[in-house]
């Protein structure tokens, strides 16, 4: 059932890649990958107000549903918007392997 999905989704803790440097440069947040090949290291992803703020709070202790609970009251938008912003945040990092489960 999708709802029971999504709502696994939001139990889900994930922290950040101890491989990865996260610097902020000129009012942006960059994170480049420190491991593996040539090309691994060659990858720099930029994040947005949104993007940084949910990256900080993601310290292996915050439930995604936690943090997205706090988006909610940090930033002007609907609960809509930001559940959809949080998937896809997720999604992306999790493709480039930046992220990982704690449970």
């Amino acid at each position: 059932m999708v709802l029971e999905k999504e709502d696994e989704l939001w139990q889900k803790v994930m922290i950040r890649r101890e491989d990865i440097v996260t610097r902020r440069i000129a009012g942006e947040t960059i994170l480049v990958p420190v491991r593996g090949t040539m090309d691994d290291m060659q990858r720099i992803f930029s994040l947005n107000p949104l993007g940084a703020q949910i990256w900080e709070m993601m310290d292996g202790k915050k439930s995604l549903g936690e943090i997205r609970d706090e988006v909610l009251r940090l930033f002007e938008a609907g609960e809509e918007e930001v559940d959809s912003d949080i998937r896809e945040f997720i999604a992306d990092l999790s493709g480039a392997d930046l992220l990982t489960e704690v449970r």
